[in-house]
């Protein structure tokens, strides 16, 4: 199949970008996304193009690890639902198709160079979270403290989380409240992660909102974005758990 790309090329943050058009012919339809990519960019180092190769992230191209942060046609990782850009075929699409392909488009996440952005903020996030401190004894005796079967499973379901960021390209609002909320929930479903409970939930939605993400208003477009489906319902806790964790942080009436 024969297929044009426009790609949205930047060398730098400062720099001034702009969409590129690129002819790339001769593509197997079961070739996945990052896979004509690289195909691209031979033909990019072969021609001495003078931008170079387009710079993109990618890892594990399993689908697990969440670095291949890319818009297609406007959605988050492509048109596939729960699936990543690496798991996103060629098959896809159609002979003669224009692609046009965007970084994440957030304040939160600077763009480094051409499709690749700094999604450090979310470290960041991660890390005003803390460690669970409660003593629980070695690893043996850690795994003796029973957890209902219920609380296991929203647990584990909300660790599915991967951090790729498609939540936030897809927000209207660029808020980031699926991820964090999914980072939270799955320590305040288990035994051990009650000790912090309502501190971890004031640090990491504070540094979510001195990151830069924007503020959720129920949207929704983050779930349909999500590869991994997690669900809003965890924002929802996330908003009782910040209630709660407010209410007791207030300060004590004089006198009382």
């Amino acid at each position: 199949m024969d297929i044009k790309l426009k790609i949205w090329r930047q060398s730098n943050a400062s720099a001034k970008g702009s969409f590129k058009l690129y002819d790339l012919p001769g593509i197997d339809e079961n070739m996945s996304f990052l896979e004509m990519l690289d195909v691209l960019n031979e033909k990019l180092l072969v021609e001495n193009d003078a931008d170079g190769p387009v710079a993109f992230d990618h890892d594990c191209r399993e689908g697990i690890c969440g670095m291949c942060s890319l818009v297609i046609n406007g959605e988050a990782h492509g048109s596939e639902r729960g699936a990543t850009v690496c798991q996103l075929y060629m098959r896809k699409f159609h002979d003669g198709q224009t692609i046009t392909i965007e970084p994440w488009r957030a304040r939160a996440f600077p763009l480094v160079k051409d499709l690749t952005v700094d999604r450090t903020s979310f470290d960041r996030i991660i890390q005003a979270g803390g460690y669970v401190s409660v003593k629980t004894g070695g690893t043996p005796d850690a795994n003796l403290i029973a957890v209902p079967k219920e609380d296991a499973e929203t647990a584990m379901d909300a660790a599915a989380c991967i951090g790729c960021g498609a939540c936030v390209a897809a927000c209207p609002n660029a808020s980031a409240m699926l991820f964090t909320s999914a980072k939270i929930a799955h320590l305040a479903h288990v035994p051990q992660g009650q000790t912090e409970r309502y501190t971890r939930v004031l640090d990491m939605v504070e540094t979510h909102d001195d990151e830069g993400f924007g503020n959720c208003t129920n949207h929704g477009a983050c779930q349909n974005a999500c590869p991994k489906g997690i669900s809003v319902d965890y924002i929802a806790q996330l908003n009782r758990d910040l209630f709660k964790a407010a209410v007791t942080a207030q300060p004590e009436p004089a006198g009382s």
